[in-house]
């Protein structure tokens, strides 16, 4: 039985990385084959070299949303802090509140010049709570306005720039989070990587904060993964098809990349179709990958649910390997780090 603590390291705090680079392209890449066990340190830039004509670079063109938002109790004047998570119907969201004590069901909170108004209507565990919103006007365009972008609790600087915490394929409104590997891409790395042959196709899984939610039982089968969004379009179930035909590799940028390929291909026994809906699928070691043959991805944090995935593609000694190997070079941690690509 694997516990979570076998998925644990000890990470230096001076290497999360606090601000993204300058250039996206310019992180740094490790590069693990998983059957010789080797490693080789790179720019991200080389993960051209990484792929071939008739290929398929699979991305998550999630978009997240400026989902923090600042309100207050017209009653009282308290100040409640208010992170959409996912919308359920219509203008309903599962949302987390600070501090939740003052949420309670029929609260009432009104954010900013009191364009947006919402009720908590529901009460759930961990400052869950279940609100519907009241406007006028068009809803995201009120967020844009209002809302904050929601950065992970160990980032502390300020971002200057929010579209350096979008990728430059970001089209999909929905994501509590960015889908952090593809970060690294900027537009003419995707145009060489194209004209060298290689498929670029498209899905959607909006991240939700239950992904980054630390493993808090000790036995690894009983952790239960929060419920995300995902879509493969008919366009591209077929461009996979194609490739997978040709011989070519199914390359995935990300943790949300492979978990939506991996959940079709489970549901579908390892065919690839057009497929939208909630998937909880939580990848360990013994898992057998149906869909994905390598990936790229950002270094995570300790005992989480996305080193575990790693573990599950790599084995989980190669895989705590090039994690030490990381520290040790002096690789950038998490959101605006560097990257791995495993092979």
């Amino acid at each position: 039985m694997l516990t979570t603590e076998d998925f644990d390291f000890d990470l230096p705090e001076e290497l999360i990385a606090q601000t993204p680079l300058e250039k996206r392209s310019s992180s740094r890449l490790l590069v693990v084959n998983r059957q010789t066990g080797e490693m080789e340190d790179k720019h991200f830039s080389d993960i051209i070299d990484e792929l071939n004509p008739g290929d398929a670079l699979v991305m998550n063109d999630t978009r997240v949303l400026p989902a923090r938002l600042h309100g207050e109790k017209p009653d009282t004047g308290g100040h409640l802090e208010v992170l959409l998570l996912t919308n359920t119907t219509g203008d309903t969201w599962e949302t987390l509140i600070k501090p939740a004590k003052r949420a309670k069901i029929g609260t009432e909170i009104v954010f900013g010049d009191g364009r947006l108004k919402a009720v908590v209507e529901e009460e759930l565990e961990h400052g869950g709570r279940i609100i519907t919103f009241k406007y006028d006007g068009i809803f995201l365009e009120i967020l844009e306005s209002l809302g904050e972008m929601p950065l992970p609790p160990y980032i502390k600087e300020r971002l200057e720039n929010p579209d350096r915490y979008q990728t430059v394929y970001a089209k999909e409104n929905g994501s509590a989070a960015a889908p952090t590997a593809g970060l690294h891409f900027t537009p003419e790395l995707l145009a060489a990587i194209e004209a060298k042959g290689v498929k670029l196709v498209y899905l959607t899984l909006h991240v939700g904060l239950g992904t980054f939610r630390p493993v808090s039982v000790d036995n690894i089968a009983e952790h239960h993964m929060h419920s995300e969004f995902y879509r493969l379009t008919e366009k591209a179930a077929q461009e996979l098809n194609e490739v997978r035909v040709s011989g070519g590799k199914i390359v995935a940028v990300g943790t949300t990349s492979i978990r939506t390929l991996e959940t079709i291909g489970t549901k579908f026994n390892g065919e690839i179709k057009a497929d939208s809906g909630w998937t909880d699928i939580f990848i360990t070691p013994g898992y057998e990958f149906k869909i994905v043959q390598a990936f790229s991805t950002n270094f995570h944090l300790p005992k989480s649910t996305l080193v575990m995935l790693v573990s599950a593609f790599a084995g989980r000694e190669l895989t705590l390997a090039a994690y030490q190997h990381a520290i040790e070079a002096r690789y950038r941690f998490f959101s605006f780090g560097d990257a791995m690509f495993v092979k």
